[in-house]
Protein backbone atom coordinates (compact mmCIF):
# COMPACT_ATOMS: atom_id res chain seq x y z
CA UNK A 1 0.00 0.00 0.00
CA UNK A 2 2.88 2.27 1.10
CA UNK A 3 4.26 1.27 -2.16
CA UNK A 4 1.17 2.55 -4.23
CA UNK A 5 1.17 5.59 -2.52
CA UNK A 6 4.66 6.15 -3.11
CA UNK A 7 4.15 5.27 -7.19
CA UNK A 8 1.36 7.22 -6.90
CA UNK A 9 2.46 10.73 -5.70
CA UNK A 10 5.36 10.31 -7.91
CA UNK A 11 3.59 10.29 -10.83
CA UNK A 12 1.48 13.31 -9.62
CA UNK A 13 4.32 15.23 -9.72
CA UNK A 14 5.56 14.46 -13.36
CA UNK A 15 5.28 17.44 -15.58
CA UNK A 16 4.17 19.87 -12.90
CA UNK A 17 6.27 23.20 -11.93
CA UNK A 18 6.57 23.71 -7.93
CA UNK A 19 6.02 26.81 -6.45
CA UNK A 20 9.67 27.84 -6.72
CA UNK A 21 9.97 27.14 -10.82
CA UNK A 22 6.73 29.28 -11.06
CA UNK A 23 8.42 32.49 -8.72
CA UNK A 24 11.70 31.83 -10.97
CA UNK A 25 9.49 31.55 -14.13
CA UNK A 26 9.65 28.22 -15.40
CA UNK A 27 6.82 26.90 -17.89
CA UNK A 28 5.96 23.25 -19.05
CA UNK A 29 6.17 22.66 -22.43
CA UNK A 30 4.24 19.44 -22.21
CA UNK A 31 1.45 19.21 -19.92
CA UNK A 32 1.91 15.53 -19.81
CA UNK A 33 -1.75 15.23 -21.45
CA UNK A 34 -1.48 16.47 -24.90
CA UNK A 35 0.52 17.85 -27.80
CA UNK A 36 -0.41 21.15 -27.24
CA UNK A 37 1.90 23.23 -27.93
CA UNK A 38 3.45 21.40 -30.69
CA UNK A 39 2.99 20.29 -33.88
CA UNK A 40 5.60 18.78 -36.93
CA UNK A 41 8.09 20.46 -38.57
CA UNK A 42 6.60 22.89 -41.47
CA UNK A 43 3.15 21.57 -40.84
CA UNK A 44 0.19 22.68 -39.01
CA UNK A 45 -0.57 19.56 -36.87
CA UNK A 46 1.07 16.49 -35.09
CA UNK A 47 1.28 13.54 -36.35
CA UNK A 48 0.02 10.07 -35.06
CA UNK A 49 3.24 8.94 -34.68
CA UNK A 50 3.56 10.84 -31.49
CA UNK A 51 1.31 9.75 -28.91
CA UNK A 52 1.12 10.71 -24.95
CA UNK A 53 0.70 7.75 -22.83
CA UNK A 54 1.02 7.57 -18.38
CA UNK A 55 2.02 11.48 -18.39
CA UNK A 56 4.98 10.36 -21.64
CA UNK A 57 5.08 12.27 -24.80
CA UNK A 58 6.00 9.27 -27.02
CA UNK A 59 7.86 8.65 -30.37
CA UNK A 60 6.12 5.57 -30.93
CA UNK A 61 6.06 5.41 -34.10
CA UNK A 62 9.59 6.80 -36.16
CA UNK A 63 8.66 5.64 -39.59
CA UNK A 64 5.46 8.51 -39.65
CA UNK A 65 6.20 10.27 -36.60
CA UNK A 66 8.47 12.84 -38.37
CA UNK A 67 10.40 15.93 -36.08
CA UNK A 68 8.14 18.28 -33.79
CA UNK A 69 8.93 21.69 -33.14
CA UNK A 70 7.41 24.28 -30.19
CA UNK A 71 4.67 26.73 -31.24
CA UNK A 72 6.34 29.31 -29.67
CA UNK A 73 10.02 30.67 -30.43
CA UNK A 74 13.08 31.16 -27.61
CA UNK A 75 15.97 33.09 -27.91
CA UNK A 76 17.81 32.95 -24.52
CA UNK A 77 16.67 30.52 -22.17
CA UNK A 78 17.38 27.69 -19.70
CA UNK A 79 15.45 24.09 -20.85
CA UNK A 80 15.27 21.15 -18.53
CA UNK A 81 14.02 17.54 -20.35
CA UNK A 82 13.63 14.34 -19.00
CA UNK A 83 14.57 11.04 -22.36
CA UNK A 84 14.15 7.83 -22.56
CA UNK A 85 15.28 6.32 -25.56
CA UNK A 86 15.17 2.65 -26.62
CA UNK A 87 17.72 0.07 -27.40
CA UNK A 88 20.00 1.24 -30.67
CA UNK A 89 17.13 4.33 -31.33
CA UNK A 90 18.31 8.03 -32.27
CA UNK A 91 16.60 11.40 -31.82
CA UNK A 92 18.05 14.69 -30.62
CA UNK A 93 16.55 18.30 -28.90
CA UNK A 94 17.28 21.03 -31.03
CA UNK A 95 17.16 24.95 -30.39
CA UNK A 96 17.11 27.98 -32.96
CA UNK A 97 14.96 26.34 -35.48
CA UNK A 98 13.72 28.09 -38.39
CA UNK A 99 10.63 27.56 -40.32
CA UNK A 100 12.02 27.04 -43.73
CA UNK A 101 14.40 24.22 -45.32
CA UNK A 102 13.82 20.58 -45.58
CA UNK A 103 15.00 19.77 -42.23
CA UNK A 104 15.14 21.41 -38.88
CA UNK A 105 18.40 20.24 -38.49
CA UNK A 106 19.36 22.49 -40.90
CA UNK A 107 19.32 25.36 -38.96
CA UNK A 108 18.97 24.29 -35.28
CA UNK A 109 21.71 22.82 -33.43
CA UNK A 110 21.21 19.84 -32.04
CA UNK A 111 22.48 18.10 -28.50
CA UNK A 112 22.50 14.59 -29.30
CA UNK A 113 20.28 11.53 -27.62
CA UNK A 114 21.19 8.63 -28.57
CA UNK A 115 22.14 4.75 -27.61
CA UNK A 116 25.78 4.10 -27.33
CA UNK A 117 25.90 1.19 -28.93
CA UNK A 118 24.96 2.98 -32.70
CA UNK A 119 27.91 4.54 -32.60
CA UNK A 120 30.14 3.84 -29.59
CA UNK A 121 33.00 5.63 -30.80
CA UNK A 122 31.42 8.74 -32.19
CA UNK A 123 28.46 10.95 -31.66
CA UNK A 124 27.21 9.65 -28.07
CA UNK A 125 24.59 11.29 -26.44
CA UNK A 126 25.01 14.66 -24.76
CA UNK A 127 27.09 16.43 -27.29
CA UNK A 128 26.14 18.64 -28.98
CA UNK A 129 26.18 17.13 -32.52
CA UNK A 130 29.57 17.10 -34.56
CA UNK A 131 30.51 20.80 -32.38
CA UNK A 132 31.18 20.11 -29.16
CA UNK A 133 31.87 16.88 -27.17
CA UNK A 134 32.08 15.44 -23.42
CA UNK A 135 35.01 13.30 -21.97
CA UNK A 136 32.80 11.90 -19.34
CA UNK A 137 29.22 9.87 -20.25
CA UNK A 138 26.95 10.45 -17.46
CA UNK A 139 23.76 8.88 -19.28
CA UNK A 140 22.05 5.79 -17.82
CA UNK A 141 21.29 2.88 -20.23
CA UNK A 142 18.52 2.66 -22.74
CA UNK A 143 14.67 2.41 -20.97
CA UNK A 144 16.51 4.48 -17.84
CA UNK A 145 15.17 7.84 -17.70
CA UNK A 146 17.98 10.53 -18.52
CA UNK A 147 18.30 14.51 -17.93
CA UNK A 148 19.16 17.28 -19.82
CA UNK A 149 19.78 20.87 -18.57
CA UNK A 150 20.72 23.00 -21.43
CA UNK A 151 21.79 26.80 -21.10
CA UNK A 152 21.70 28.91 -24.11
CA UNK A 153 22.51 32.38 -23.21
CA UNK A 154 24.54 35.04 -24.88
CA UNK A 155 27.86 34.85 -23.35
CA UNK A 156 27.81 31.21 -21.90
CA UNK A 157 25.60 27.75 -23.62
CA UNK A 158 26.49 24.68 -21.42
CA UNK A 159 25.23 21.36 -21.40
CA UNK A 160 24.48 19.13 -18.35
CA UNK A 161 23.37 15.34 -18.59
CA UNK A 162 21.93 13.85 -15.08
CA UNK A 163 23.59 16.98 -13.16
CA UNK A 164 27.26 16.41 -14.81
CA UNK A 165 28.45 19.44 -16.79
CA UNK A 166 29.58 17.74 -20.41
CA UNK A 167 30.63 21.20 -22.23
CA UNK A 168 30.64 24.39 -22.69
CA UNK A 169 30.93 26.99 -25.42
CA UNK A 170 29.65 31.18 -26.48
CA UNK A 171 27.08 30.71 -29.56
CA UNK A 172 28.68 32.21 -32.49
CA UNK A 173 32.05 32.80 -31.11
CA UNK A 174 35.51 32.43 -33.10
CA UNK A 175 35.82 28.90 -31.92
CA UNK A 176 32.03 27.49 -32.34
CA UNK A 177 32.36 28.50 -36.41
CA UNK A 178 35.68 27.24 -36.82
CA UNK A 179 34.50 23.66 -35.28
CA UNK A 180 31.06 24.35 -37.26
CA UNK A 181 33.37 24.48 -40.65
CA UNK A 182 34.75 21.49 -39.91
CA UNK A 183 31.49 19.85 -39.69
CA UNK A 184 28.63 18.93 -42.19
CA UNK A 185 26.95 21.79 -41.36
CA UNK A 186 29.52 23.81 -42.94
CA UNK A 187 27.87 24.13 -45.93
CA UNK A 188 24.44 25.00 -44.87
CA UNK A 189 23.87 28.44 -45.07
CA UNK A 190 21.11 28.92 -42.76
CA UNK A 191 22.90 26.57 -39.78
CA UNK A 192 22.57 28.29 -36.47
CA UNK A 193 22.06 32.06 -38.00
CA UNK A 194 19.11 32.63 -35.74
CA UNK A 195 19.27 33.50 -32.21
CA UNK A 196 15.23 32.82 -31.85
CA UNK A 197 13.25 29.74 -33.49
CA UNK A 198 11.45 26.65 -32.05
CA UNK A 199 13.00 24.03 -29.89
CA UNK A 200 13.02 20.64 -31.74
CA UNK A 201 12.69 16.68 -31.13
CA UNK A 202 13.80 14.52 -33.46
CA UNK A 203 11.53 11.47 -34.17
CA UNK A 204 12.34 9.92 -37.06
CA UNK A 205 15.36 7.34 -36.10
CA UNK A 206 13.84 5.73 -33.19
CA UNK A 207 11.49 4.65 -30.38
CA UNK A 208 11.89 7.50 -27.95
CA UNK A 209 10.01 8.96 -25.00
CA UNK A 210 10.11 12.28 -23.14
CA UNK A 211 8.78 13.83 -20.19
CA UNK A 212 8.88 16.92 -17.30
CA UNK A 213 10.06 19.54 -20.37
CA UNK A 214 10.28 22.65 -18.97
CA UNK A 215 11.60 26.07 -20.65
CA UNK A 216 12.72 29.35 -18.58
CA UNK A 217 13.31 32.48 -20.79
CA UNK A 218 16.56 34.56 -20.04
CA UNK A 219 17.09 38.25 -20.73
CA UNK A 220 20.30 39.10 -22.76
Amino acid sequence: MITLLAATLAFQELNTLTPREVRQGWKLLFDGKTTTGWHNFKQKTISDGWSVKDGVLLCSDPHKAGDIVTDDKYDWFELKIDWNVSKMGNSGVMFHCADDGDTMWMSGPEIQIMDKAVDPNGQLAGFLYEIYKSPIDSTNPPGEWNTFDILISPKRCATYVNGKMYYEYVLNSPDFWDRVKKSKFGSMPNFSKLTKGTIGLQGDHGVVSFRNIKIRSIKA
